[in-house]
């Protein structure tokens, strides 16, 4: 017996030493790298010098930085909202559909899938200043709209496209929760005399609320992590308005030549993250039972 679970230990190891080797090399050697650059300065050439606190206290005397952190509120106030009534909207619409269901699903999740830096070319030519949608409101209206030009609508066309690429992939998350929700409370609410309305309110919203919390969850982490749109757009213009904290840690590390600090910004920014999220999970998460 002793040598029965002796081999089997070893089978064991044996197992899950691939996983431990790629989890070391992967994420174990980033993650020290990234400690030890965070209380470090060091520019690529130069040798490694410790600084201690340095780059975290510099990071809030950063205008910069203040500016990208107004920017990212700005972003989470349109993206939100936009991403999580889209979403919702989508999902009924969906829930409602007797034929070509999967098709439609299908058809929104391939902007999901599809490359950053295609489309946002291919919005930039279209909410171009001669772009064909300047021209068709030109026609109708007798005006243009500056779409990446002015610095508030910059912000919200770029969340319009990205509200566009997640649209499918967010609302089927509420899709499912919706059919998860059990028919007959439906029923029983209908013969009770609820309408439409209240039982949107009543019942399907409430049941709905872990769907929801991860979308808004999702949203949040997305807004924190943007890159491609603005930086092949805007390119974080006009007037940094839409320089997010990505392409803030792009042009601090490669740019500026300043990988330290760079991930001081990323370090910071996902302890940002991490506690909004805990926040909003905190003020609007709550249990549901179907029971």
């Amino acid at each position: 017996m002793a040598s029965l679970k002796s081999k089997d230990r070893k089978f064991g190891w044996g197992l899950i030493s691939i996983y431990l080797a790629y989890t070391a090399v992967f994420w174990g050697y980033p993650f020290v790298w990234m400690v030890v650059l965070a209380f470090s300065k060091w520019n690529y050439f130069s040798p490694l010098k410790f600084v201690g606190l340095a780059n975290f206290v510099r990071i809030f005397q950063d205008s910069t930085f203040i500016r990208v952190m107004l920017n990212t509120v700005n972003f989470l106030a349109y993206l939100v909202p936009m991403v999580l009534f889209a979403s919702l909207a989508f999902a009924i619409v969906l829930a409602k559909l007797r034929y070509f269901r999967t098709f439609i699903m299908l058809s929104f999740l391939v902007a999901n899938v599809s490359s950053g830096v295609a489309y946002s070319i291919m919005f930039s030519n279209i909410f171009a200043v001669n772009g064909p949608l300047n021209k068709l409101i030109y026609k109708l209206f007798g005006f243009t709209i500056p779409w990446f030009s002015n610095p508030q609508l910059a912000v919200f066309s770029i969340c319009l496209i990205i509200t566009w690429k997640f649209i499918g992939y967010y609302g089927l998350i509420l899709y499912a929760g919706l059919q998860a929700i059990p028919s007959n409370l439906y029923e029983a609410a209908r013969l009770d005399g609820a309408n439409r309305r209240t039982i949107f309110w009543k019942i399907t919203l409430p049941l709905l609320n872990p769907s929801l919390i991860t979308v808004v969850v999702l949203s949040t982490m997305l807004t924190f992590g943007i890159f491609t749109e603005p930086y092949m757009i805007t390119g974080g213009g006009p007037m940094q308005r839409t320089t997010t904290f990505l392409i803030y840690m792009y042009d601090t590390a490669f740019k500026r030549i300043n990988p330290s600090y760079a991930t001081t910004v990323a370090v910071v920014t996902a302890m940002m993250s991490y506690g909004l999220v805990m926040l909003i999970r905190r003020l609007f998460e709550k249990e549901v039972s179907f029971v």
